[in-house]
């Protein structure tokens, strides 16, 4: 079945950089877009950036272009979220997601803290 494991989240100054994984299985990782959202506590679930099956091509909300960058390695099934220049509007819980043969599979989710 298909499995998404995020990491790498925590608590960080503003300014600071972390930079999240998400561990993929299950499914063919290579032919698939791979997105990373995020939710802010009473908010909804908001996309912050997609990159294409190769990684040739990468899309990102406004708020956070310049500052974050999605990636992937294909043959480690792993899609990753480099952020830098935190801040505390980027507190939220980060969830990687994959769409697969018209099903949306999400993972439990990494929580991310900006805060001094």
């Amino acid at each position: 079945q298909v499995q998404l494991v995020e990491s790498g989240g925590g608590l960080v100054q503003p300014g600071g950089s972390l930079r999240l994984s998400c561990a993929a299985s299950g499914f063919t990782f290579s032919i698939y877009a791979m997105s990373w959202y995020r939710q802010a506590p009473g908010k909804e679930r908001d996309l912050v950036a997609t990159i294409s099956s190769a990684g040739g091509t990468t899309n990102y909300a406004d708020s956070v272009k310049g500052r974050f960058t999605i990636s992937r390695d294909n043959a480690k099934n792993t899609v990753y979220l480099q952020m830098n220049s935190l801040k505390s509007e980027d507190t939220a819980v980060y969830y990687c997601q994959v769409r697969v043969i018209g099903r949306q599979y999400w993972g439990q989710g990494t929580q991310v803290i900006v805060s001094s």
